[in-house]
């Protein structure tokens, strides 16, 4: 018995129209995907440099990489055309970046003066100065809390950082404390007979850091460096970590007399660097305080004319971490037609090749 024969027919015109649907032309000067071709570096080995060029069409994050760079380098160009005047770049990080390896990424900039200011979290700023004390150490994701706890070892991510640590850091910092109490109280009994408030000291988190900078003695901090090229350090949040712990402990030890920490002081002085910059850039990686406080001084002139974000926030919760670059130009921190890049990934992966990209290479081919 033969198979019925099935009558030929067209395809459902619905069907034919929604899949083969006709293309209106590609905008002229749309540029094709492509990404790194190895073959061209078959015979030597690839820079990073070239490597994060090659990555612009690359599409993702890969694109948003060599974006990112591009317009480091542009923000590292500018020059005023009547002052000669450069980018002011504040650059903000958060805590657990300098418990990482990129703290040496952070120091190579600071120490060849390629920021002009540093916003940062407490830890940022205690993590640097402990490091120079006793070392950090590689552990894991996945090391049980309670087993560490036991041992008397903090984990920061995959990182240990044994309580002994934390220690040395006070032993060495409370010697200081006492010292720059003394020296507030002498100011102020200064003051008081010359009749010139001028004549008092006021520390700020700014100052306090800049001291301990000189203090550290060690090439390794960024404190260190940051003190000697007169980089401003600001941490808006000083107590929310060992320093704060210090601190409490400090205002027992020092009783009646406390030292006294002015936060009011360094927003005017970084307000008053974003005012007064011929252009202002900023490069942030992570979120929270770090990011709004440095955005929210560009406020001050207007907005910044480039902003580079790296975190791995969503914008959904509408969180500011989160928020794209966009938003903060709703706000006047962000100027509408600056360059600016916001990059999903996580600071360790991605920073140090933008760096290699941007503030490292010898050559500094035009964005």
């Amino acid at each position: 018995m033969s198979l019925p024969q099935i009558a030929s027919e067209a395809a459902p015109p619905s069907a034919t129209n929604a899949v083969l649907m006709a293309s209106e032309p590609v905008p002229e000067g749309t540029h094709l995907v492509r990404g790194v071709d190895f073959e061209q570096f078959k015979d030597r080995n690839v820079t990073v440099a070239e490597m994060v060029d090659n990555m612009r069409y690359m599409g993702f994050q890969g694109s948003a990489v060599a974006e990112a760079a591009s317009i480091i380098k542009e923000m590292r160009a500018y020059s005023h055309p009547e002052t000669g005047e450069k980018t002011t770049i504040f650059l903000g990080y958060t805590s657990n970046l300098i418990s990482s390896g990129l703290r040496d990424t952070i120091r190579y900039l600071v120490r060849n003066r390629h920021v002009s200011a540093i916003v940062t979290t407490a830890g940022g700023v205690e993590e640097d100065l402990i490091k120079c004390l006793a070392p950090t150490y590689m552990g894991s994701f996945t090391a049980p809390g309670a087993g560490l706890r036991a041992k008397g070892l903090n984990r920061i991510g995959n990182l240990l950082v044994p309580n002994s640590n934390y220690c040395a850091f006070e032993d060495w910092l409370v010697p200081i404390l006492d010292k720059m109490l003394e020296e507030q109280e002498a100011a102020k009994k200064k003051a008081l007979e010359t009749g010139d408030e001028e004549d008092e000291l006021h520390w700020t988190p700014s100052r306090v850091i800049e001291r301990l900078g000189r203090e550290i003695d060690n090439e390794d901090s960024v404190l260190y460096w940051a003190a000697r090229n007169n980089i401003p350090i600001f941490c808006p949040a000083l107590t929310d970590g060992s320093l704060g712990d210090m601190l409490y402990f400090h205002t027992y030890r020092s009783s009646p007399q406390r030292l006294r920490i002015d936060i009011v002081d360094d927003v005017r002085r970084i307000n008053t660097m974003a005012v007064r910059a011929a252009c202002a850039g900023m490069i942030i990686l992570g979120g929270g305080v770090v990011k709004h406080h440095i955005a929210n001084a560009c406020l001050m002139r207007n907005g910044a004319e480039y902003a580079v974000y790296v975190n791995t926030a969503q914008e959904f919760d509408g969180s500011d971490a989160g928020a794209r670059p966009d938003e903060a130009v709703s706000w006047g921190k962000i100027k509408a037609d600056a360059k600016s890049v916001k990059v999903y990934a996580e600071a360790t992966v991605v920073f140090p090749l933008m760096v290699a990209a941007s503030f490292a290479r010898v050559d500094q081919p035009a964005s």
